[in-house]
């Protein structure tokens, strides 16, 4: 456990927290996690609870089927009964932004993320007394639009659309990371647009960094999302948009 919680776990959402929490201070974490949850199963880990500001959490009662997954969110009303609509009414008030959606019939299309500007009139979360996000133009708005390339080749165009749909939510349409999310990451994602970052870049270690993550940071692997050919069509394309890549530039 004190390993994992310093170094993370390649291949998910947990990092390493080596540079943030001191070794005494992970031994402390990891003896809590432990003690409260492992060896004593306390009821102050336990969520709705009094003692977590659930006064009353039977009064949820009829949302419970929705929120365990026993009625599906997407039933038609006219097949629910009085009590099963007051239950879903509950849910969709008090439960989903906790429970999420629970369970569907249809799952519908799959979310797409995409980096999105805000707020606006130059307001950085890192400024002090910048508190207009209505008017005026963001400066995030910028680092949204794809850098202008030429003509793509067939590879390059694909890894371009790999990139806008998994890649820019973090590291901007631009490649700078300097997107309104990509602003809070830290540490922030890397700015492929950087010569001097990427002086020291070449085909194997970005294959590897996109295949396997970089542990303590919020960079994930994607060896489990991507193929080896949409891999290679994203590296083309950051080679083509960013920075050539050493090993890849030749290539094309």
């Amino acid at each position: 456990m004190i390993h994992t919680v310093s170094q993370g776990k390649p291949g998910t959402a947990m990092k390493g927290f080596a540079n943030a929490l001191k070794p005494e201070e992970i031994a402390l974490v990891v003896d809590f996690v432990r003690q409260e949850f492992i060896e004593q199963k306390a009821r102050n880990t336990r969520y709705h609870t009094p003692e977590n500001g659930w006064e009353d959490h039977q009064q949820y009662a009829p949302a419970y089927p929705f929120a365990l997954g026993e009625i599906a969110l997407d039933t038609p009303w006219a097949e629910l009964t009085p009590q099963q609509q007051l239950g879903k009414r509950i849910f969709m008030q008090s439960c989903i932004s906790c429970h999420d959606r629970a369970k569907v019939r249809d799952e519908g299309t799959i979310w797409d993320p995409r980096p999105v500007s805000y707020p606006r009139n130059r307001y950085s979360h890192r400024a002090d007394g910048r508190t207009d996000a209505v008017s005026g133009a963001t400066p995030y708005a910028q680092h949204d639009v794809s850098p202008e390339t030429g003509e793509l080749s067939e590879l390059e165009e694909k890894g371009k659309r790999l990139w806008l749909g998994n890649c820019a939510f973090c590291h901007a349409a631009d490649g700078t990371g300097k997107n309104w999310i990509g602003s809070f990451l830290e540490p922030h994602p890397r700015n492929l647009t950087d010569a001097a970052f990427m002086a020291d870049m070449d085909r194997e270690r970005l294959a590897r960094t996109i295949r396997e993550g970089l542990p303590g940071t919020t960079m994930p692997a994607w060896k489990s999302v991507l193929g080896e050919a949409q891999i290679e069509a994203l590296m083309a394309y950051i080679s083509r948009a960013f920075h050539p890549v050493a090993g890849i530039a030749e290539e094309h």
